[in-house]
């Protein structure tokens, strides 16, 4: 497992975390177009490099085709974005996500 390539994904965390204080929520986030098109850049880069890291462990297989699908999902159909799935994903999935890449640090 590439400890760079988890840094990395904890960095697009951090950052999708730092955009959403800065909107004062994910929502307000969502509601602004440079918030809407920081926020999708991160969980497309997020996607993108969980996609590639090499992991035994299996409470990150779910969250690799999670987050590989997504990425396809806003690279493929950016207008289509449904806008509550990524508020959820945002409110509930990078939390755990972000607390098991560290235990693989």
């Amino acid at each position: 497992m590439s400890k760079a390539r988890i840094e990395t994904i904890l960095k697009y965390i951090d950052d999708i975390e730092y955009i959403v204080s800065n909107y004062n929520g994910v929502v307000n986030t969502l509601e602004d177009r440079i918030g809407k098109h920081s926020l999708l850049m991160c969980l497309m880069q997020i996607g993108e490099n969980l996609n590639k890291l090499d992991s035994s462990n299996e409470n990150l297989k779910d969250a690799v085709k999670g987050a590989y699908a997504v990425r396809n999902f806003i690279a493929h159909d950016y207008e289509g974005i449904n806008l509550a799935l990524i508020e959820n994903i945002v409110r509930n999935l990078l939390q755990p996500l972000k607390e098991e890449l560290l235990k693989e640090l």
